[in-house]
C-alpha cells in the first residue's frame, strides 16, 4: 500500500492550527484551493473527513482534531532532526536571513559586497518576503522586522529607528516652493495594515506644522517602487533613512529642509535561540549591527535646497 502523503499531512497540520484554508495558505504561500486539495488528498487516503465544510470556512472534525494534536509533535521532531543533520553535514556556514523586499533592495543589497569581503566563508541565503515568516517552522536563522513585537519565541533586539525624511531629486527641489505645499507632487506608499500608525503624508504635514499637501498622487505597493519614482523626478517621497542613505550620499536624492521625524516603529533584529551559538549566525548579526549604526541618527538637513 502506498504510504501517506507527507506533504498533505504538514499542510493539514498548519490548516488545523491556523483555523482554516485561507489562513494556512498565507503561512505556506499557497492558495486556499491548493490547501484544500492537499487536505482532500489526505482525507481520501485516510478514508475519513478531517474538516467539516461550512458555509463560511471549515471546522475540524473529532478525528481531525485528534490527528492534528498527534502529528504536530512528530512533525516538530522531524524538523529538528533534519536541521540537526543539516548542520552536521557542513551547513554551519550557511545562514538564512529574511526581511521585507524594500529594505533588502535599498539597504541590504548595496552592502552585501562588504559582507562577502569580511566573511568569504559564510553563505548568506536571503529571503525577501512581505509576510512575516515563521522562523521556527521554516528553519530561518535571522530576521529583520519592523514593528514593536512581541516575538516571544525568538531572541531579539532593536536594530535601528525609523528616521523619516522627505526627499526628491535636486532638479525637482529647485522647482518647488516651500510655501505652496499644495503644489508638491506627492508620492504615496501603501502601508501594511499591521502598521496602522505608520508615518504617512498627512501625519508628516501635521508634525511639521505645515498646511496639508494634495491628497492625490501616485501610490505604490512597496517603498522601493516609491523611491524609484522619486529618483526619476516624478515627485516628492517620504521614507525611512535606511532606504535613503545611499541616494543621499550619492546626491541622487536630496532632503527637503525640514527636521527628520522618528516613526512609531523600529527595525528589530530577531534570531532563533537554538542557532545563537553558531559562529556564522553571530557574525551575520554583528555585521548587521555594524551596518545599522549609520542609521541611528538622522543626517543634518542642509538649508536652502529649494526656494
Amino acid at each position: 500500500m502506498q504510504g501517506p502523503p507527507l506533504t498533505a499531512i504538514r499542510v493539514f497540520v498548519v490548516a488545523a492550527e491556523s483555523g482554516g484554508f485561507q489562513q494556512a495558505g498565507r503561512q505556506l504561500h499557497l492558495s486556499a484551493g491548493a490547501v484544500a486539495h492537499q487536505v482532500r488528498q489526505l482525507e481520501l487516503w485516510l478514508g475519513s473527513a478531517l474538516f467539516e465544510r461550512l458555509p463560511r470556512g471549515v471546522m475540524l472534525t473529532e478525528a481531525g482534531s485528534q490527528l492534528a494534536s498527534q502529528w504536530r509533535p512528530l512533525l516538530s521532531q522531524l524538523e529538528g532532526l533534519a536541521h540537526q543533520h543539516r548542520e552536521q553535514q557542513g551547513a554551519s556556514h550557511q545562514v538564512s536571513l529574511t526581511l521585507v523586499p524594500s529594505l533588502a533592495s535599498s539597504w541590504l543589497m548595496p552592502r552585501l559586497e562588504d559582507f562577502r569581503r569580511q566573511h568569504p566563508r559564510i553563505e548568506l541565503n536571503l529571503l525577501a518576503s512581505i509576510p512575516s515568516e515563521d522562523l521556527q517552522r521554516e528553519g530561518i536563522d535571522i530576521a529583520i522586522r519592523l514593528g514593536t513585537g512581541p516575538w516571544p519565541a525568538l531572541a531579539h533586539e532593536p536594530l535601528m529607528p525609523e528616521w523619516y525624511l522627505a526627499v526628491a531629486t535636486p532638479a525637482l527641489l529647485r522647482s518647488l516652493s516651500l510655501q505652496q505645499t499644495e503644489s508638491w507632487p506627492l508620492l504615496f506608499d501603501r502601508f501594511e495594515s499591521r502598521l496602522p500608525e505608520q508615518l504617512d503624508w498627512p501625519r508628516w504635514f501635521a508634525l511639521q506644522q505645515l498646511p496639508e499637501g494634495r491628497r492625490l498622487g501616485s501610490t505604490f505597493s512597496h517603498t522601493y517602487l516609491t523611491l524609484e519614482a522619486a529618483r526619476h523626478g516624478q515627485g516628492v517621497a517620504i521614507a525611512p533613512l535606511p532606504h535613503l542613505l545611499d541616494d543621499l550620499q550619492s546626491g541622487r536624492l536630496q532632503a527637503l529642509p525640514y527636521p527628520a521625524l522618528c516613526g512609531p516603529y523600529a527595525y528589530h533584529l530577531l534570531w532563533r535561540k537554538e542557532v545563537a551559538h553558531r559562529p556564522a549566525v553571530q557574525a551575520v548579526c554583528d555585521w548587521l549591527r555594524q551596518q545599522a549604526r549609520a542609521c541611528q541618527t538622522p543626517p543634518a538637513i542642509q538649508e536652502g535646497l529649494c526656494g
